[in-house]
């Protein structure tokens, strides 16, 4: 069972005004099979923190252990080829590389591990289309497709490895209310499957969705401020 262990873990900036906490020194556990929400508002350190565990950043203080891993042991190609096998990442600006096209992009991930078999890649990427909704825009290359669309493909291109560990940094703030539930069932899904599935969300109304809600403030975990949707509102919308 995929497990997840934030001990003592914080991460600060020297910046020219002085030190800066991205986040506060923590302790959390994550379990297979979670339906995670990270909410609060921006810059309060949900970036952050999903940054830590897809071991794209680097704590300052303590460790991120997963599957029995310390992340901050490996070197570098270790962890890209680690996450690559363990981690799926929905960046918040996609991240999709613009000279391939929608299939490539989906691809390209299972062509760097080769976790799945070459003559099964293509077949396994246009399912993953396909579920998202938008298979028939496969040959088409990114800047021909909406912000929302492009999400999609961007958390299609998460699951092509099938990974234990799905991280989304406001996944749906693209996409409009009937393509919003499609994503979070589909995240729902995994987690029932047995995957942790972390989401950094503004969205409070769909917090009933997840099995369990992290909220911070400021770098630190806020326990007794709960999220309201005053406190939580998006700060823009680019709809499909």
């Amino acid at each position: 069972m995929t497990t997840v262990e934030f001990e003592n873990v914080g991460k600060c900036y020297d910046t020219g005004a002085g030190r800066f906490d991205a986040l506060l020194p923590l302790d959390l556990s994550f379990r297979a099979g979670e339906f995670v929400g990270l909410v609060g508002p921006s810059g309060s350190g949900k970036s952050t923190l999903l940054n830590l565990l897809g071991g794209i950043d680097h704590p300052s203080s303590g460790r991120v252990t997963i599957a029995g891993a310390t992340l901050g042991e490996l070197s570098e190609s270790e962890m890209a080829n680690f996450r690559g096998n363990n981690i799926g990442i929905v960046f918040q600006f996609f991240q999709l590389v613009p000279t391939l096209t929608v299939l490539e992009n989906v691809i390209l991930p299972m062509d760097f591990v080769g976790a799945i078999p070459r003559n099964r890649r293509c077949k396994r990427a246009l399912e993953l289309l396909d579920q998202m909704g938008i298979r028939r825009h496969a040959d088409k290359l990114p800047a021909k497709l909406s912000g929302g669309e492009q999400q999609r493909v961007a958390i299609a291109r998460a699951l092509a490895n099938d990974p234990p560990i799905l991280i989304a940094d406001e996944p749906t703030g693209n996409l409009d209310s009937e393509n919003s539930d499609r994503i979070t069932s589909l995240f729902a899904e995994c987690a029932a499957a047995g995957r942790l599935v972390i989401v950094a969300t503004h969205e409070t109304q769909k917090l009933d969705h997840f099995s369990r809600v992290i909220a911070l403030k400021d770098g630190a975990l806020d326990l007794d401020n709960p999220p309201n949707d005053a406190a939580f509102q998006p700060e823009e919308q680019a709809y499909a």
